[in-house]
């Protein structure tokens, strides 16, 4: 007898009143009596969850067996049905020893061999039959066990009664929602928008969806709802979509809309979170595509603290240019080189046409892919299925095992505060570094850890990339696309590397149900792949994330060293108040090699909202006299292409009467990244002067969304959190 037989055999009853038949024995460790299947699951819900299930079920008479003693659950056609029907006598036997006084067959298709065997035991009287719960068949399981329970007899003789209101395992939240008589009013509406009855009695399951037509990182997101929708049905819970807001960062690159990306963070989140509440959701996905709303997703999840998890709408496909692979990093420095004169008009038109092929987000670690990785390290989204490209032939099924994944931790009420951890953000944060990831995953890593109570610093950003080499070969920092970091094996490929190297601490759990270490076992290298080095053998022997202190930034500043070849610059100081006055000096030739650009007045308060400088950065990054010999730094943001000697997040701002306010034309400033130091080549007693009296430069927005982020919001150094 093996052990699992030994197992179901010690919770056999004295005295089987109720017997119910499955096909086969189990070929895995995912057994009934060992607590851990799909049918114990769907059964333990239909005795109302409780912990004493197994006590209950066996005091109560009832027991399970199967039809046939050996797995044959992976066998298919003749030779299946040759093993069920040569089971059929010694389950009479079995039959005849037990003498039940009720038999529950536990899938349909078994029924006529069970009805032979009961026939041949001298049993006359009619079986019931339910479906198995497995495969999408959850709901239609706990109906047909809800329709039978009652008339199934117990140990002391009587049928088994039961007035305790019984739910669908998960339904936690939307019980008060959907429940009972009270509930019909509210029910009518949801039927009226084309729910079924069956539908509101499981688990709701909110979509946040940010769909727009508006850029290609996000207009493929209704067909990804209906792929995760298909998933979360058939594993019995309901999906209800709605949408939230969303801006490109790249289309509002170098305007004034580019100021609204950051406030649509804070947003979203707001937005989701107040759905999930007056929802009452039992679960929650947010689907993202661009760079701040996946932050804001997990953000909302933080706030809820209810089983959910971010989903990535996936990277777009690299465009192709006379047999040359390009991305929208390309068009932006092309700007810069049509107005250096260095392409004419029908260049620019190719790069334009050429760089974005179809749906998805932008190819390269830019902010948007370095968030969705972090987001699979993190554990909060579904490892190596988040980051299948939009376009791939893969994505419509990879989402739909989202929504059954997202469903077994709605039943296991796995929530992100277990997942979310001090462990889990250190991991996140080594993989953006060992990635060569954007700057700004240390702002929004930063506001994950504070929604969900977490101290953590821009300081540990240094401490944990100064440890971790650089091992991934993508743009901007080299040669590949998200794509080929999927193809060669992806985040579970990463995450092998980081632990085995003891850079990330396997033992964090992911949405999955699985550790990080157990997901990254399953890796799949692909062979002579050359995106993801070993680190023994890194790009870089340090991450690609540096923070910098001094007496320009006392709270700190973030530089991206993965993208830059220089240790250190010293020059003077370019002082411009706005972003747009930059990008004109770089496009009218007023730059020279050497200069430091300094940006101010775009911080959290000052821009408000933080612009990033994509378009400063690429248009000098297209005139080589100067991409390699200048330095810029500013209290607003740089976009994850960005590549060169820049610091970003400079704090406290201008805005606050930060020493960048003191910052004049001409100052020398200096970058010392092996002395992690930003220093202002001036006097303390001089930069208190200049600061003396300082006063702010009135808001551009006094009113509406902006004044209210003004004044709420904190420094970038915290996150810039409101």
């Amino acid at each position: 007898m093996s052990d699992l037989e030994e197992l179901r055999k010690s919770f056999r009853p004295d005295r089987i009143t109720t017997l119910f038949v499955g096909e086969s024995a189990p070929n895995s460790g995912k057994f009934f009596y060992s607590g851990n299947s799909t049918l114990f699951r769907a059964m333990k819900s239909v005795f109302g969850n409780r912990e004493t299930f197994f006590d209950d079920f066996k005091r109560e008479g009832f027991y399970l067996d199967d039809l046939v003693l050996t797995p044959i659950n992976k066998l298919k056609g003749r030779e299946r049905a040759k093993l069920r029907r040569k089971a059929i006598p010694e389950l009479a036997e079995r039959l005849l020893e037990y003498d039940p006084k009720a038999v529950v067959v536990v899938m349909k298709g078994i029924l006529p061999m069970v009805r032979e065997a009961m026939r041949m035991a001298g049993i006359s009287y009619e079986p019931f039959d339910v479906s198995h719960p497995a495969n999408g068949h959850w709901t239609d399981f706990h109906n047909e066990m809800m329709e039978i329970i009652d008339s199934l007899p117990v140990a002391d003789g009587s049928t088994q009664k039961r007035t305790d209101p019984v739910t669908i395992e998960g339904k936690r939240q939307s019980v008060p929602l959907t429940e009972g008589p009270s509930r019909a009013a509210a029910r009518s509406y949801l039927r009226g928008a084309g729910f079924k009855k069956e539908d509101l009695h499981k688990p709701i399951i909110g979509i946040a969806n940010t769909w727009t037509e508006i850029g290609t990182c996000n207009v493929h997101l209704r067909e990804v709802a209906e792929a995760l929708k298909e998933g979360i049905r058939e594993a019995g819970g309901t999906p209800m979509e709605f949408n939230t807001i969303t801006i490109s960062d790249g289309i509002t690159m170098g305007t004034q809309g580019m100021k609204a990306s950051l406030v649509s963070r804070e947003v979203i989140a707001d937005s989701i979170e107040l759905m999930a509440r007056g929802n009452l959701f039992d679960g929650l996905v947010g689907i993202g595509g661009c760079d701040k709303n996946m932050p804001g997703i997990i953000m909302a999840l933080c706030r809820l603290d209810i089983p959910g998890m971010m989903l990535y709408g996936g990277s777009i496909a690299p465009g192709k240019l006379n047999g040359v692979d390009i991305t929208i990093q390309n068009v932006f420095e092309g700007i810069g080189s049509h107005a250096a004169g260095r392409i004419d008009d029908a260049g620019l038109e190719a790069l334009e046409a050429a760089a974005c092929p179809g749906a998805g987000a932008c190819g390269g670690q830019f902010t948007a892919n370095t968030m969705a990785m972090s987001g699979e390290i993190l554990g909060i989204s579904p490892i190596q299925l988040s980051g299948v490209p939009a376009t791939s032939q893969d994505k419509h099924e990879a989402t739909r095992e989202a929504g059954r994944i997202l469903m077994d931790a709605v039943r296991a009420n796995r929530k992100p505060s277990q997942i979310i951890t001090r462990k889990s953000l250190e991991n996140a944060i080594a993989s953006v570094a060992a990635s060569g990831g954007s700057t700004n995953a240390v702002l929004h890593l930063l506001a994950i850890a504070h929604e969900i109570g977490i101290h953590l610093s821009i300081d540990d950003f240094d401490a944990i990339s100064k440890r971790t080499p650089f091992i991934c070969d993508l743009t901007p920092a080299g040669k590949y696309v998200a794509k080929d970091y999927q193809n060669a094996g992806g985040s579970r490929l990463l995450a092998k590397r980081l632990i085995e190297a003891g850079h990330a601490d396997g033992s964090t759990l992911t949405i999955s149900g699985k550790t990080l270490a157990e997901e990254a076992a399953l890796a799949v290298e692909t062979p002579n792949q050359v995106v993801i080095h070993t680190f023994d053998k890194p790009i870089k022997p340090t991450g690609g994330l540096v923070i910098l202190k001094g007496n320009l930034a006392p709270e700190g500043c973030v530089i991206k060293v993965a993208a830059a070849n220089r240790t250190e610059h010293r020059g003077p100081a370019r002082v411009f108040d706005t972003e747009d006055a930059c990008f004109e000096a770089v496009q009218s030739g007023k730059i020279k090699p050497g200069d430091v650009l300094v940006i101010r007045y775009e911080g959290p308060k000052g821009g408000p909202g933080m612009r990033e400088m994509l378009q400063v950065t690429a248009a000098i990054s297209g005139i080589p006299e100067l991409s390699s010999t200048v330095a810029l730094l500013t209290d607003g943001r740089f976009s994850g292409a960005t590549h060169g000697m820049t610091a970003g997040h400079v704090a406290p701002e201008a805005f606050v009467g930060g020493p960048i306010a003191a910052v004049r034309e001409g100052d020398t400033i200096h970058f010392d990244i092996p002395n992690r130091k930003l220093t202002l080549e001036v006097s303390e007693e001089e930069i208190a002067a200049r600061l003396k009296g300082f006063t702010p430069p009135a808001l551009r927005w006094p009113n509406g969304v902006f004044r209210k982020y003004v004044d709420r919001v904190n420094s970038a150094s915290k996150g810039a959190t409101t």
